[in-house]
C-alpha cells in the first residue's frame, strides 16, 4: 500500500469523496421559506387580489380596445392564460412551503404547550398533596380550645386533691 494514500478503516482519516459531475445550486432554505412566507401572506389579501384584477382588466381591456397593430394578445388571451398560468404554478408551492413551515412552528408551540401543561399538572398534584399533608398535620394539632379545656381539667384535678389533702390535715389538728 502506498504512503500516499490512507487506508479506508481508519476512523481518524475522512473518506475519499467523489465530486458530482453535476453540482446542485445552494440556497438558504430559511430566507426562502421567510420569502415563501411574505409572499403567501400577500396574496392572502385583498390588496393583491385589486392588483390582480386591475391588471387582468387593464390587459383585457388594452388588446380589445387598442388599435389592432398596438395589441400584443387578441382575443381568446392566449399569454394572459399562460402568465397567469405560470403565476399559479409558482404560488402553489410556495404557499405549500409557507403552511409547511406554520405546521412545524405549531408543532413546537404544542409541544411546549404540552410539557408546560405537563409541568403545571405535576405543580398542582404536588401541592394537593401538600395541602392534604398539612390538614391532617392540623388534625393532629392541639388547638388552643383542646389546651384550655386540658388545663381546666388539670386545674380542677389540682383543686379536688388539694382539698382532699387538706380534709386529711384538719381532723387531725
Amino acid at each position: 500500500m502506498s504512503e500516499s494514500r490512507a487506508p479506508r478503516y481508519r476512523l481518524d482519516t475522512p473518506k475519499e469523496t467523489r465530486r458530482p459531475l453535476v453540482r446542485r445550486p445552494t440556497y438558504d432554505s430559511d430566507a426562502f421559506g421567510v420569502f415563501a412566507e411574505q409572499f403567501a401572506r400577500f396574496m392572502g389579501t385583498a390588496r393583491f387580489l385589486i392588483y390582480m384584477t386591475a391588471f387582468v382588466l387593464i390587459w383585457i381591456g388594452w388588446n380589445l380596445l387598442a388599435p389592432q397593430d398596438l395589441r400584443f394578445d387578441d382575443y381568446p388571451f392566449i399569454f394572459l392564460t399562460l402568465m397567469l398560468s405560470l403565476q399559479a404554478s409558482y404560488a402553489a408551492p410556495l404557499i405549500l412551503l409557507a403552511q409547511n413551515r406554520q405546521e412545524t412552528r405549531d408543532k413546537v408551540i404544542a409541544e411546549q404547550d404540552r410539557q408546560a401543561n405537563a409541568r403545571a399538572h405535576a405543580d398542582m398534584e404536588f401541592l394537593a398533596r401538600e395541602v392534604a399533608s398539612l390538614r391532617m398535620s392540623v388534625g393532629e394539632v392541639a388547638t388552643r380550645d383542646f389546651l384550655r379545656s386540658e388545663l381546666r381539667s388539670l386545674m380542677s384535678d389540682l383543686e379536688e386533691l388539694n382539698r382532699a389533702g387538706e380534709d386529711e390535715v384538719e381532723p387531725s389538728a
